[in-house]
């Protein structure tokens, strides 16, 4: 990919934005996770797994843990969770969780290297030092972990809970991947939202993540929370960047479904930012972070440079799972823990999302897994397709038909027709073979994406999505 095409400026087109606005997936995976279905067994996942393994021996891991526990609750959080103050709870959990890990290791092998993990929740640091110690050693008996320098493994923290010391000790465990949330500086926010953190405590500790030898730390914004303006979250951000300065920045648009997610019943929709404020957010944010050297990887997220995610993106092999961007994508992904969701080869297969038909399954000697999904040859086209323009911006037609044997021209011939609106729009150019997404564009890469989204567009939907801006 030609660098100067991910440093262009993104093109805040409010015109357009407004008028593409719609309901639409994240693209996370393709076919997207409603469309998974419990008629796909534990052993359609083992047969999977067995002939994935047999095709590609060497092929790298990477492993996500879910860890659901949280101490308190956040009233924007739309994350699968338990809030309990009761930690004698994630004891019961992690017994589980290790014979998982010993029953997927012994299916897997040790053979191949795990070249990313990443716990995520919930509330990983919700587990003790000890507990962390003893998941990551049963890791390590199970699966191929590879030394600190070759693989990238990342843990989200909570700060207001780890003790002076804590982020040293994640160090030492073989963590160099740091992921933390800092929504909002303002305390009437955080109030609101039922998350008190203060910027102090944030700074304590990235400071001590630096000084413990983390190459890479991410920070988690929100905008659209109660009582926000376009004027504080700057406020926010010009801390953030200036006095924490995170090598990524993800900066997730607020969803507000409380009809869904629980815990959102709480959060006043009279003191939510407007339609309009929230865009005037949203275009501060990026018109801020591009002036201060951050690029615009895609879908709210941003990275320094150097980062490996903009790398990533340059060399043309960033990737996108169940977690977001990532780099990578050459990994089978095992998920372990309550609804975790494993891509292995051509299915998704997800766990059981309560813990206690997690538990039952476990203790039964049994994978947990309760739905999934076989792909199919054109589920393994479109995803590739949804897949580079997400991840490039741009999309190499003949590379797509050469490699699915395939005329591009004629098997997309509706959704090239539908495209056509976009480019007299300026959301897209074509230049020979490569379709690319222009600065305009880049905001609304999920509308195009969702072209060329079969399910979408045919089958019914499960799911109500979040607005795609």
């Amino acid at each position: 990919m030609n660098p100067d095409q991910i440093k262009q400026q993104v093109v805040f087109d409010r015109e357009l934005i407004e008028r593409y606005n719609q309901s639409g997936p994240r693209y996370t995976s393709y076919p997207t996770a409603p469309h998974l279905h419990e008629g796909f067994t534990v052993q359609d996942f083992r047969a999977e797994a067995l002939q994935a393994a047999a095709q590609q021996a060497d092929r790298p891991l990477s492993l996500y843990i879910h860890i659901p526990f949280c101490d308190t609750v956040c009233y924007y959080c739309a994350c699968n969770k338990i809030v309990t103050p009761d930690r004698s709870r994630a004891a019961r959990y992690l017994q589980s969780l290790l014979r998982e890990v010993a029953l997927l290791g012994e299916l897997f092998g040790r053979q191949r290297p795990v070249l990313q993990l990443h716990l995520g929740g919930g509330t990983p640091t919700y587990l003790e030092s000890a507990q962390l110690q003893q998941l990551m050693e049963a890791l390590q008996h199970h699966f191929c972990l590879v030394p600190d320098t070759e693989g990238e493994y990342g843990i989200e923290i909570d700060p207001r809970e780890m003790p002076s010391g804590s982020i040293t000790q994640l160090r030492r465990l073989g963590f160099n991947r740091l992921s933390t949330v800092f929504q909002d500086l303002f305390s009437a926010v955080q109030k609101a939202v039922n998350r008190i953190q203060p910027l102090e405590l944030n700074r304590r500790v990235v400071e001590e993540a630096r000084a413990a030898g983390f190459p890479s730390i991410n920070l988690d914004l929100i905008y659209g929370l109660p009582l926000q303006s376009e004027q504080s979250f700057l406020h926010t951000l010009q801390h953030v960047v200036e006095e924490l300065d995170p090598d990524r920045l993800a900066v997730f648009n607020y969803a507000h479904l409380p009809q869904y997610f629980m815990p959102q019943r709480r959060v006043n929709p009279e003191q939510l930012p407007s339609p309009a404020e929230k865009l005037r957010i949203l275009e501060s944010t990026i018109r801020f972070l591009t002036a201060a050297g951050y690029l615009y990887v895609g879908m709210d997220h941003f990275a320094k440079p150097n980062d490996e995610l903009a790398v990533a993106q340059r060399q043309g092999v960033l990737h996108r799972n169940f977690q977001g961007y990532t780099t990578h994508g050459d990994c089978d992904l095992i998920g372990m823990g309550s609804s975790s969701i494993s891509q292995i080869g051509r299915i998704y297969a997800q766990n059981e999302k309560e813990v206690e038909p997690y538990y039952q399954r476990i203790d039964q000697g049994e994978l947990a897994i309760f739905r999934g999904l076989s792909l199919h040859e054109d589920d393994l086209l479109r995803r590739e397709v949804i897949m580079r323009l997400i991840c490039d911006f741009q999309l190499d037609r003949q590379a797509i038909a050469e490699k699915f044997h395939v005329d591009f021209a004629d098997y997309f011939q509706a959704e090239m027709d539908t495209l056509q609106r976009m480019i007299g729009d300026g959301l897209l150019e074509e230049e020979g073979p490569l379709l690319r997404v222009k600065p305009a564009g880049r905001l609304l890469i999920r509308n195009i994406c969702m072209v060329f989204d079969w399910y979408l567009n045919h089958a019914q939907q499960k799911k109500s999505f979040s607005r795609t801006i």
